[in-house]
């Protein structure tokens, strides 16, 4: 799909504020209504906008301690790859799992809980209890320094 000034300014403020009126967000990028609304679910259509979300305030939850973990597994085959993705998929506390190269681990894991005792329920009661586990090795976060959920949208 090729993206105009309109579009790419539709993402834009979407991304920072997904609960915008239609109405506002036309008069924020200098288009009426109608044709703003078409774009804004051509671009859901297209699959560049693929959910909203409300963002919430681990902290508020109660939940303060962020750990990153990098998990290695024993063997590399595509059927223990998706059953551990499976696996952590169903954990609650995973907030981001990313299979990565360059490192001595095959994952790494965002996982936000409670406090060092939550987290070590985690970890040895259901992280490396799933089949193929064989390395762990985990980074405690001491402050988001950059913490943002909204993508460069730029022009080509």
């Amino acid at each position: 799909m090729q993206l105009d000034r309109f579009d790419r300014q539709i993402l834009q403020v979407l991304q920072q504020e997904g609960r915008i009126s239609n109405q506002e967000l036309a008069d924020r990028i200098g288009l009426s209504p109608s044709p703003c609304l078409r774009r804004v679910r051509t671009l859901e259509e297209a699959g560049l906008i693929i959910g909203y979300r409300a963002l919430l305030a681990p902290k508020a939850l109660g939940l303060s301690l962020m750990a990153l973990i990098h998990i290695s597994m024993d063997r590399h085959t595509p059927e223990r790859f998706n059953d551990f993705e499976a696996a952590v998929s169903e954990i609650p506390e995973v907030m981001e799992c990313l299979l990565i190269t360059g490192q001595a681990a095959d994952y790494q894991l965002k996982v936000v809980v409670r406090d060092m005792d939550a987290y070590q329920d985690l970890l040895l009661n259901r992280i490396t209890g799933i089949k193929g586990v064989s390395g762990v090795h985990s980074s405690f976060v001491l402050r988001r320094v950059v913490d943002k959920t909204a993508l460069p949208v730029c022009s080509k």
